[in-house]
């Protein structure tokens, strides 16, 4: 287990080091420098529980298998590459005098902060620790939101807290209610919030208590994940904070409130014997996704639209959960992953494009492709993985997702379909003038740092084509533990 607590000592480390050292000239490449380090580090560990199987630490309090540990490696490969955006980007904000040195000291502290909780949320074996981590992301994340201090992004902020922490709440009386089934079968036990022993008395556990804790744990944690009607904070959180952490927020966070649900809901399924929790996540799922595709019509800011993509996926993938069933989970599984580089990688080049135009409005980004071509060719080719366009990764695991739905649900496959194609109209009616219309007189380029964008959209398009026997055979592991078949 030393590679995870490197892991989580790292970010450690490092949001106590900005928090004291402050801002320096050098800040963007030592927090560059931890995320390599951490990164390293996760990657150990994915090899250790490839080569070893499931690793479980002294005391119980971490457990690492197959569905966590490629998601640790996924937030720590994220978080690399946006910190090496991160630097120049955010040091273009002190010269413009959008931040000063203070602000920077908390955006530096906040980001290994935020990388911190969610690693732990992504380790730990204990449901209340778990509950802990995240409510700290949310923390983290309220104070990046309103870095800008502007009263556009402080209302975002209190938005962002209020709601989030409504949610939150909704979670911990979920987790209270666990805490009651399990007790009633291990009384006196100091263990009854580990995931592993609860997943061994499952079929033990009272089913009308665990329901009820699954619609406030899906409540509750569905508000992080972005599920319809508890979406609201997500767009202005993206819209007002800094561009790289709108890259962290969308590829990460909302990975890990999905991950805690599906936790939750790998407990109860056995106790229950139907399939009721899932039918509850098709259904917040299928609404969020429609909601969220014909939203993206309306939007005036980028950075708004994109944040709706993001919440129009998140519902895919929780439809896809809900199916259950081993397509359909290697394909919501393998969505995670495809989702969380592709949108970051259009973040990064909508923070760049936004510094092109000095504006994050739509209407007013124009030209990108003749004005600086590495950004415009950027946002397209994002744009165009994002919506699913073969041989992009995003189309494989909606492929599967589809073929599942067509096996299982197939009437609904038609109300899928009208929705990618009004996503897809809404994203390529914004998105078509900013990279192709006339550039407006005077926009000069800016000096942008494409590499995660680049490495993004090379590891998409390969997943696209062909997926690793090893990523293919790491997704299968996890789709066994949480369905109990493989797909290979």
């Amino acid at each position: 287990m030393n590679a995870l607590y490197l892991t989580l000592l790292l970010p450690l480390f490092g949001t106590m080091l900005f928090a004291v050292a402050g801002h320096r000239r050098s800040a963007g490449t030592i927090n560059m420098f931890i995320c390599v380090a951490t990164f390293a580090t996760s990657l150990w560990l994915a090899i250790n529980v490839f080569n070893q199987g499931t690793l479980i630490s002294d005391g119980k309090l971490f457990y690492i298998d197959g569905f966590n540990v490629y998601l640790i490696l996924l937030n720590a490969f994220v978080g690399m590459t946006t910190s090496v955006f991160s630097g120049p980007y955010m040091a273009h904000e002190v010269e413009i005098g959008r931040v000063d040195d203070g602000r920077m000291r908390l955006y530096y502290s906040m980001y290994q902060g935020f990388l911190f909780t969610m690693l732990v949320a992504l380790s730990t074996n204990n449901l209340g620790l778990l509950w802990v981590a995240v409510e700290g992301a949310t923390l983290a994340t309220v104070l990046l939101v309103s870095l800008y201090r502007t009263p556009e992004s402080i209302e975002a902020g209190w938005k962002y807290f209020l709601i989030c922490g409504v949610g939150i709440a909704q979670a911990l009386f979920g987790t209270v209610l666990i805490y009651f089934a399990a007790d009633k079968v291990l009384p006196g036990s100091d263990e009854t919030l580990l995931w592993t022993v609860l997943n061994a008395h499952a079929m033990e556990l009272e089913p009308t208590v665990l329901i009820l804790a699954f619609v406030f744990l899906l409540v509750g944690y569905g508000t992080k994940v972005g599920l319809v009607p508890l979406h609201n904070w997500l767009p202005d959180a993206h819209s007002e904070g800094p561009t790289p952490m709108s890259a962290i927020l969308s590829g990460l966070l909302l990975n890990v409130a999905l991950y805690a649900i599906v936790r939750f809901k790998m407990i109860i399924d056995p106790a229950l014997g139907t399939d009721l929790p899932g039918k509850i996540m098709m259904g917040f799922g299928l609404v969020t996704f429609a909601t969220a595709g014909l939203l993206l019509h309306r939007q005036k800011d980028v950075k708004r639209m994109f944040s709706y993509s993001s919440i129009e996926h998140m519902g895919l993938m929780t439809f896809a959960f809900g199916i259950g069933g081993s397509l359909a989970t290697f394909g919501g599984l393998l969505h995670m992953i495809v989702h969380s580089l592709t949108k970051s990688a259009i973040f990064v080049t909508v923070g760049h494009a936004a510094h092109v135009a000095k504006t994050q409005s739509i209407d007013k980004i124009r030209g990108l492709i003749s004005t600086q071509p590495t950004v415009g060719w950027g946002l397209l080719l994002g744009t165009v993985a994002i919506a699913g366009f073969p041989p992009f990764g995003v189309f494989t695991s909606e492929f599967l997702l589809f073929s599942a739905t067509m096996k299982s649900w197939p009437w609904l496959v038609i109300t899928l379909l009208i929705g990618l194609a009004v996503a897809f109209a809404g994203l390529f009616r914004h998105v078509q003038p900013m990279v192709f219309g006339e550039a407006p007189p005077g926009q000069q380029p800016v000096e942008a740092n494409m590499w995660p964008v680049i490495i993004h959209l090379v590891l998409i398009l390969w997943l696209g084509i062909s997926v690793p026997e090893v990523l293919a055979r790491w997704i299968d592991q996890a789709t066994i533990m949480i369905v109990g078949e493989g797909l290979l």
